[in-house]
This record gives structure tokens, C-alpha cells and sequence, in this order.
């Protein structure tokens, strides 16, 4: 699994860089996920690595100034358990760390 954020954020539209690295992760044939705060997609390992390759480049090219990527490795039938994922973010957020400015 990959989560990724492009910036610089565009609260109105969707900004090229983001275009891009969408674009990418569906002709992976990955499944994608948008959520608030970054997008996620799933998929096999070295369809995973090669689309991460491919989207910080074409990111970039579409004026992308900064990229944050995570990559997980999950067990075959595990996904990611979105629940916790959002509940330690609030959790962050509440406490003035991490988060996005």
C-alpha cells in the first residue's frame, strides 16, 4: 500500500502536480482510495514501486513542491485499518503536532 500528499495544497481546484499523480495511480491499475489529508492505493508490490517511481516524477514535472509517500507492506487479505488511521490523526491534530499547516 502507498499513501502520498502532493503540494503545494489548491483548495479550489484540483492543481496539476495532483492531476498527475492521480493519473498515475490509475493506469497502474491500482485501487485508489482519496481521502482529506492524502491518497491511497493498493496493489501488488511492484506495481506499487513502479507507480511510486512514475509518480514522484511526473508530480514534480507538473510542478509539485514537495511529495510525502508512505509505503506499507500488508499481508495478503489485510487492509489498512482506516478507523485507527483517522482517529490518531484527530488526535495529532488536537494536540498542535503533525497535521498539515
Amino acid at each position: 500500500m502507498v499513501e502520498f500528499t502532493t503540494e503545494p495544497f489548491e483548495l479550489d481546484t484540483f492543481p496539476p502536480h495532483a492531476v498527475a499523480a492521480r493519473k498515475v495511480v490509475d493506469e497502474a491499475g491500482l485501487d485508489v482510495a482519496v481521502g482529506p489529508f492524502g491518497t491511497g492505493a493498493e496493489g501488488e508490490a511492484d506495481r506499487i514501486l513502479e507507480a511510486v517511481s512514475k509518480l514522484l516524477r511526473e508530480s514534480l514535472d507538473a510542478g509539485a513542491t514537495r511529495i510525502s509517500v508512505q509505503v506499507s507492506v500488508l499481508a495478503e487479505g489485510e487492509a489498512e485499518p482506516e478507523a485507527e488511521a483517522s482517529v490518531e490523526a484527530g488526535n495529532e491534530s488536537a494536540a498542535g503536532e503533525g497535521g498539515t499547516p
